[in-house]
């Protein structure tokens, strides 16, 4: 396969309406969405992207009931995401987004899973959490104010790094479940270049199979 395909960008969206269509609790809809993350994760690792980026949790969303439910699943899946992902397949995960008004066991976790895998090289899986694209403009903008930050303005990698992907290779492609054919404050810096696709399909339900023919159609486009 055709190798310039780098990094991959995803909205996961539709866990809730899974869970209601499929009548089952929405913690169980949403382990079900966690889980889909591996698989994902997996099938990226064997085509050689380098990089993933995942919007779990919009800031916009935060004050939603199911955030609850999103702290429930972190809690109980870390151990596992933990051991597979990190220990077994060597992958840096690198959580972004507002930090502050989260629960302290929520923080700890996220500071432990970045910890112990800084060094590992296979793949950068990065996750926004309580992330809006506006708020990291308003952050990047305090930081340069303040002095912070000394950049050259004429220099493009000086500009990326005030940003939280920093110095990746913007995402190739992005793909939305859930059927909204929005990008919902995400990324918007990064996303200048990228080609879209969305899909109807319920974040729980995306298959390997439907993530490799949004693949090949990228690989079409001329």
């Amino acid at each position: 396969m055709n190798n310039s395909l780098k990094h991959i960008a995803l909205i996961l969206d539709g866990n809730k309406r899974w869970s209601k269509k499929n009548n089952i609790n929405a913690i169980s809809g949403y382990t079900k969405g966690f889980e889909k993350i591996k698989e994902i994760v997996d099938y990226s690792l064997d085509i050689k992207v380098s990089s993933i980026t995942l919007f779990a949790l919009s800031s916009e969303n935060f004050n939603r009931a199911s955030v609850s439910v999103i702290y429930e699943v972190i809690y109980k899946n870390f151990t596992n995401l933990l051991n597979q992902l990190i220990e077994e397949k060597d992958i840096k995960i690198n959580i972004f987004g507002s930090k502050e008004n989260l629960p302290k066991k929520i923080q700890d976790i996220f500071d432990k899973i970045e910890d112990i895998s800084a060094n590992n090289k296979s793949l950068i899986l990065n996750i926004a959490f309580n992330y809006g694209f506006k708020n990291e403009v308003k952050y990047i903008l305090q930081k340069v104010s303040s002095g912070e930050y000394k950049i050259n303005f004429d220099n493009e990698n000086d500009i990326k790094e005030l940003f939280y992907l920093g110095n990746i290779k913007d995402p190739d492609l992005l793909i939305r479940t859930g059927g909204h054919k929005r990008l919902s404050n995400f990324i918007m810096y990064n996303l200048t270049y990228t080609e879209l696709f969305f899909t109807e399909t319920l974040w729980p339900d995306f298959s390997i199979s439907e993530f490799k023919k949004i693949i090949n159609d990228f690989y079409n486009i001329e």
